[in-house]
């Protein structure tokens, strides 16, 4: 039931809280006036804000990364992504995207600076691992893989979501001048830092900075945007060797400075699923030791 004072979308879709905010637009929960359900409609703000809170206004290469996004999506089906319901642009201007409404958490949110234990977080790499691998073969680059635009649902389905400024390979420059870097510091491959195109590897080099996190607990890079971002041109990231068999191997190739040294997404699906089922194999040999 509509109440005073609330914001409808396109003449349907009447807004809720604010359950995420990104680099351009803001995502609502959200009621489907006509079918009755809930929803998520992420809708691009009318004013971006800089890191110094100078406003300026939408511009047409976001409007353009905003529809990219929601045609992108639209063609792709995998459990481990978004659907998108509508899209489209409102009678007052304003530029939606209605999804799927996933009732669970960020895996930003879940993790929290805690650590999360080896075979589960080898549960969540194995199933981001393969949508990537779906959307590679589809020739998609998402370029932003991060925890807080990984979802795990309440169903226990992972899904990678946020394609604002993932590009097909047929279009690596898509809306993007040449030499400028798109994506989240903490986690962007080296040679997005450098400016360069964006191939399937630097998904894999930002999954697996995403995977030592949650094993560890903290952040590969901290500092600021640039301190971090720059710091991995020098640096390869501390991968403690204490962590569980495998992990070690894996994070070092998933991270390696050249894209050609890093395994594709289907590999590191099929090392992860190894290390899922390590600690079941682990427990047997102990009890057969007695």
């Amino acid at each position: 039931m509509l109440t005073q004072g609330t914001r409808l979308v396109a003449s349907r879709y009447a807004l809720g809280d604010v359950l995420g905010r990104g680099g351009m637009a803001d995502v609502h929960r959200a009621t489907d006036t006509v079918l009755e359900r809930e929803v998520a409609v992420k809708i691009l703000r009318d004013h971006l804000f800089d890191d110094s809170g100078e406003s300026s206004e939408t511009g047409d290469a976001d409007r353009d990364r905003f529809r990219d996004e929601a045609q992108i999506v639209a063609a792709l089906d995998h459990p481990g992504l978004v659907t998108v319901l509508d899209a489209g642009v409102d009678d007052d201007g304003l530029s939606f995207l209605v999804m799927d409404l996933v009732e669970g958490t960020s895996l930003a949110t879940f993790t929290r600076g805690r650590k999360i234990a080896p075979h589960r977080v080898a549960f969540v790499g194995a199933e981001l691992a393969a949508v990537l691998s779906y959307v590679h073969e589809r020739g998609i680059v998402h370029r932003d893989v991060k925890p807080s635009n990984i979802l795990v649902g309440r169903d226990g389905v992972v899904r990678l979501a946020d394609f604002g400024i993932a590009r097909t390979m047929s279009d690596p420059a898509g809306h993007t001048s040449a030499g400028v870097t798109l994506g989240t510091a903490a986690y962007i491959a080296p040679e997005q830092v450098r400016g360069e195109r964006a191939t399937p590897a630097a998904d894999i080099y930002s999954l697996g900075l995403v995977l030592l996190e949650a094993l560890v607990g903290r952040r590969a890079y901290m500092g600021g945007p640039m301190e971090a971002a720059l710091a991995r041109l020098h640096e390869a990231p501390l991968i403690p060797t204490s962590l569980p068999s495998g992990w070690p191997a894996l994070l070092s190739r998933m991270t390696a400075f050249a894209p050609c040294d890093r395994p594709s997404a289907s590999e590191v699906e099929q090392v992860l699923r190894g290390l899922e089922r390590a600690p079941a194999r682990t427990r047997r040999r102990r009890r057969s030791d007695r």
